[in-house]
């Protein structure tokens, strides 16, 4: 019987929580960006109450992904975190403004400092989301298995334009969101939204797609050689019919396809990433294995997340069940 491989199968897993991530606080850290647009309180308050059950559920998944990291790849842990400690550290200083003005913005009727509490807290973590990836895209130095560059290497025009595309995506999230879950004029104004960011957002993924080859060999290779292209080709493709898909359900005014078609617009996304980082944890100076913790450990661990995983999985589910439909003035908690 063939021996399992741990470390990719921590791989996939810890991937399929930052996707998890992506999909599901996405969208809420998009209505955050969206709030100071909104027209009135009124507007304000149903978008708030859309997300209120389930925005912090949804960070569960970013927890996984940051302590799985730690667990499972440590080298890899030890290099990032010292070449990216300013934008984490922004971005879990933005989580935590946008939950405190959560909480806060409906015990008070003093809600301006609030909105814009929540509204500032999501765009830093959004922003900083996406320059970390696009400093990690970009490669991280590394000298006897420690980081070795400068304390602004992360501050690139690459990763500055990866975080403003990942702002206009989340905004498509967040609108495509509303579209599903309000109903009369809030609904109108999102679906109107939900097609400028979708430009928006295709024109993010088409600069950063054309700019990621050049950052590095390996990545030309991986995209532009044969056989590869056989594999790689399809993915673009796909983005267009999504994308194609997406402003058609917009105008035929659906409420869900909106939504479903902006979320695979991000799961192709992430494929495209993966294809680029494979087999790196850390392009290109650390590999899955160099990173991995010793078998004994990944197995232990693998224990726990056989138990925990299917438990967070049925918990998301049911609370997105239980508060599905629309979200109508007066319901909710503000």
């Amino acid at each position: 019987m063939p021996e399992l491989d741990l470390a990719l199968i921590w791989l996939a897993l810890l991937g399929a929580a930052v996707l998890a991530y992506v999909l599901l606080d996405g969208f809420d850290l998009g209505i955050g960006i969206l709030f100071p647009f909104l027209r009135d309180e009124h507007e304000r308050n149903i978008a708030m109450n859309s997300v209120a059950p389930v925005w912090d559920g949804n960070e569960t998944w970013l927890v996984l992904g940051g302590g799985g990291l730690f667990a499972v790849f440590p080298l890899a842990y030890a290099v990032i975190m010292p070449a990216l400690y300013a934008p984490v550290i922004a971005m879990l200083t933005g989580l935590i403004l946008r939950g405190v003005a959560f909480e806060f913005r409906g015990r008070t009727e003093r809600r301006g400092i609030w909105d814009r509490s929540f509204f500032a807290g999501s765009l830093v973590a959004t922003l900083c989301q996406g320059i970390i990836l696009g400093a990690l895209l970009q490669g991280i130095p590394t000298e006897n298995r420690s980081y070795a560059g400068g304390w602004w290497d992360w501050l690139t025009p690459f990763s500055v334009v990866t975080g403003i595309a990942l702002v206009a995506g989340y905004c498509l999230l967040g609108a495509t969101w509303l579209v599903l879950k309000t109903e009369g004029d809030l609904q109108k104004w999102a679906r109107q939204s939900a097609g400028r960011f979708a430009w928006a957002t295709l024109a993010g993924i088409g600069v950063f797609s054309l700019w990621t080859p050049f950052l590095k060999a390996d990545y030309m290779a991986k995209w532009f050689s044969w056989p590869a292209l056989l594999y790689t080709a399809p993915v673009p493709l796909l983005v267009l019919a999504t994308g194609f898909q997406l402003f058609r359900s917009l105008r035929k005014a659906r409420d869900l396809t909106p939504f479903l078609c902006a979320e695979g617009l991000f799961v192709l996304c992430f494929v495209g990433l993966l294809i680029s980082f494979y087999p790196y944890v850390v392009p290109t100076s650390l590999t899955i294995r160099d990173a991995a913790a010793p078998d004994a450990s990944l197995g232990f661990l693998l224990v726990g997340a056989a138990i925990l995983l299917p438990l967070i999985l049925a918990y998301t589910a049911g609370v997105y069940w239980v508060f599905r439909g629309k979200v109508r003035h007066g319901e909710g908690y503000h």
